[in-house]
């Protein structure tokens, strides 16, 4: 019987989709579901949920929950993560309020800048630490991850673990969804190929019935057509984007004008105004979320509440009954760059499309990417590079030179700032992060 752990599955709304997501397909409907998390309440609700999820699905799972992580992982055979470490707070306010401090302003802060450093590097010691449980308990199993700053925690996993893994992200196919709706054509008739880092990833192509959309896409920036994004947010950066290099980024325009140094400027506000950037967003997010999750909280619990499921565009559930009953499906994964990229550093964490069956999950090799969007990506992999270096060998100068490289970071800073922020972010973070030397 198929064994598939979430790690965090105190996440309950991301789980419960999730869940839902894989129990909906008949040959998975009899697997045993392993719920883990530290957070012995949430996980409660979850289990609560999980049950409701089976129910409305007419599933028959085995259920299981359990703050012991060992005792999860044993047996795996799929493992999916969807941890925080640190939480909400202290540790995502402090990556915020920090670096506000010294006039460095962010959006979002999970993926790259400061806060992505941080962030990595809070991670990446726990995330290793399950891995080397899998080597113990489930060596065969496959490691689907969710976890942010991904391309930071994909390469570091590879660089210690042969552990067969993937990192998941619903960016690429997110906003192809997206681009369907601006151009106005049914997201199922478009096709596209992408490719990158992780919320750098650029659509190569993008067609309708052998049509090369991207003209059609030029017009939309240029008349400004295009709708809004989540939370009712402009996609004025990606345009932008778009205009300026001739292809479109995957990840949307609140993330992006944090990884480089042209959007948000202390000196500028006009280009915070000009481009809709929402400053401190992730920080609403959080709150809007924890009220969300009080009020879920209390519904999920009532018994007389059933659910209704309703498929996600997550890719988790397609590669494991992709392996397990062999049905071939093309995701969209994030690896190691052995080969597939040729512009692109070997070993780093690429984002390509994967074809997934019972052989597991093999990446497609693309090439070389158009020059000047390798030149871009390659800012960011720097970045990567540097946190994980300093992760794995606990050296503090790592740090440093990760924030001296950063887009945005450099942009705003001179290099005491930017020293003296690295030291503050670390002693504020305390117990959450390793000792380096």
């Amino acid at each position: 019987m198929t064994r598939i752990v979430f790690i965090g599955a105190g996440s309950t709304v991301f789980a419960k989709n999730l869940i839902g997501d894989i129990l909906s397909f008949p040959e998975l409907s009899d697997a045993t579901i392993v719920l883990h998390d530290i957070d012995a309440e949430r996980l409660r609700t979850t289990e609560l949920v999980a049950a409701k999820v089976a129910r409305a699905l007419d599933a028959s799972p085995t259920l299981l929950a359990t703050t012991d992580r060992r005792a999860a992982l044993a047996g795996a055979n799929y493992v999916l993560t969807m941890f925080q470490v640190g939480g909400y707070r202290p540790a995502t306010v402090t990556d915020f309020e920090i670096p506000r401090k010294y006039g460095l302003r962010q959006t979002i802060a999970d993926t790259l800048g400061i806060g992505g450093i941080m962030r990595g590097l809070r991670t990446i010691p726990v995330l290793l630490e399950m891995v080397h449980d899998m080597e113990e308990l489930c060596p065969e199993a496959t490691l689907l991850n969710y976890v942010n700053p991904m391309a930071m925690l994909c390469w570091a996993v590879g660089r210690v673990s042969s552990i067969r893994s993937v990192g998941l992200c619903h960016s690429v196919q997110g906003t192809a969804q997206a681009l369907a709706s601006d151009l106005g054509i049914p997201y199922e008739e478009i096709s596209y190929l992408c490719a990158g880092i992780n919320h750098m990833a650029f659509y190569l192509r993008l067609e309708h019935n052998g049509e090369d959309l991207y003209p059609r896409l030029r017009e939309v920036g240029r008349a400004g057509t295009y709708g809004t994004r989540f939370n009712n947010l402009p996609d004025h950066v990606r345009y932008e984007v778009l205009r300026r290099t001739g292809y479109f980024v995957t990840e949307s325009s609140e993330h992006f004008s944090e990884y480089v140094p042209w959007f948000i400027k202390r000196d500028r506000p006009d280009l915070i105004d000009k481009y809709g950037i929402p400053l401190d967003e992730y920080l609403r997010r959080c709150e809007m979320q924890q009220n969300l999750w009080e009020y879920q909280k209390a519904l999920f619990e009532k018994g007389d509440v059933e659910l209704t499921v309703t498929r996600s565009n997550e890719y988790g559930s397609l590669i494991i009954h992709s392996m397990e009953t062999g049905q071939p499906r093309v995701i969209y994964g994030n690896v190691l760059n052995e080969g597939l990229i040729d512009n692109l550093p070997y070993g780093c964490c690429v984002e390509v499309p994967c074809l997934v069956d019972r052989n597991g999950i093999q990446p497609t090799r693309i090439g070389k990417l158009p020059p000047h969007l390798a030149a871009l990506m390659r800012t960011n992999i720097n970045v990567q590079e540097l946190t994980v270096e300093a992760a794995l060998t606990g050296r503090r100068e790592h740090i440093y030179h990760a924030a001296m490289l950063d887009p945005h970071t450099a942009a705003e800073l001179d290099l005491e700032q930017i020293w003296r922020l690295v030291d503050e972010l670390i002693e504020a973070h305390g117990d959450l992060l390793p000792a380096y030397h």
